[in-house]
């Protein structure tokens, strides 16, 4: 199996940054593991790498898809491997980067067996959704499936109507389908750093460069995905801070509060994956600051030591 590279970490900590590096220092081609990175339309709200340093090493999988569209763990699975495979066949070395865990478990470890979803049935699904609101569909979720209902926040849209569409679809719990073996895993020799900086400074990195977006352009960003007219459901329409922007351009919210709301969610967003990063990558290499120049110096021995050693 040829190597490849995982570079994990909640949002703000660095890690577009510290691919870049590795794809210099090692000759690599950085690929996107982030779910809304997918997406044009989104390139300053969703941190996308600028045009600068895209020129510094090729990059892979981002700003591909229309932000009508949905980009599911397994179609994107599906994307990751052929870029990687593409990189092997230059002699590069693939480097994936994002704080989409589902994306990165799904490579390395592939995903639950769960059967296609009819369009019907989705549509279906967040049709009902819309209907009833999020705290009656919980209730009603509940009802069908109360396992995936205790394990689901009311206010995650998403999760909830994947929930209700799996069972509806198959009669079985979608907490049955995620405990069956695991498959479609990209074969590869990896390798995974996992960045888990302490919270405090985190959530200041996130804050700041929240403001950054601001100053660069990220209202703009936030009119033009108003103006398409799209599903709030759709997975580009959860980009952080998006949904404060737009509820400023309609009217409906003052700058300033928008964008403290902004930087609140995208705090809670990095506290949540810092525990999901600690508790489903335990094998990953933790590393336990953000990313800065001198960490190179740990780092890349690490690597170095790893293509030596990889199959």
């Amino acid at each position: 199996m040829k190597p490849a590279i995982v570079i994990a970490g909640p949002t703000a900590s660095g890690k577009s940054g510290l691919a870049l590096r590795v794809a210099e220092e090692f000759g690599g081609w950085v690929v996107n593991a982030d779910s809304m990175q997918v997406y044009h339309t989104l390139r300053l709200l969703t941190a996308r790498p600028n045009p600068a340093d895209e020129a510094r090493a090729p990059h892979r999988l981002y700003g591909v898809l229309a932000p009508s569209e949905v980009c599911s763990a397994a179609s994107w699975t599906a994307m990751a491997a052929a870029a990687m495979a593409e990189a092997w066949a230059a002699g590069r070395l693939p480097v994936l980067v994002g704080g989409t865990g589902l994306y990165l478990r799904a490579a390395m470890d592939g995903l639950s067996p769960i059967p296609d979803i009819p369009d019907a049935i989705r549509d279906e699904s967040r049709a009902l959704l819309a209907r009833l609101g999020n705290e009656s569909f919980h209730a009603l979720l509940a009802g069908h499936d109360p396992v995936m209902a205790a394990r689901l926040d009311a206010g995650n849209s998403q999760r909830l109507a994947r929930a209700w569409e799996v069972f509806e679809a198959t009669g079985r719990s979608l907490a049955e389908w995620q405990a069956a073996p695991r498959q479609g895993a990209i074969a590869a020799s990896w390798l995974a750093l996992t960045l888990v900086p302490p919270r405090q400074p985190l959530y200041a990195a996130c804050d700041g460069r929240f403001l950054a977006m601001m100053a660069a352009g990220a209202l703009d960003e936030a009119r033009a995905m108003a103006a398409l007219r799209l599903d709030p459901a759709l997975p580009a329409m959860k980009a952080l801070g998006l949904a404060e922007l737009i509820a400023n351009v309609q009217g409906e919210r003052p700058i300033t509060e928008a964008v403290a709301r902004a930087q609140q969610a995208t705090r809670n967003y990095a506290k949540r994956q810092l525990t999901w990063f600690r508790h489903q990558m335990p094998a990953a290499h933790p590393v336990l600051e953000q990313f800065s120049e001198s960490l190179e110096q740990r780092i890349f021995p690490i690597i170095r030591q790893f293509l030596l050693t990889a199959p």
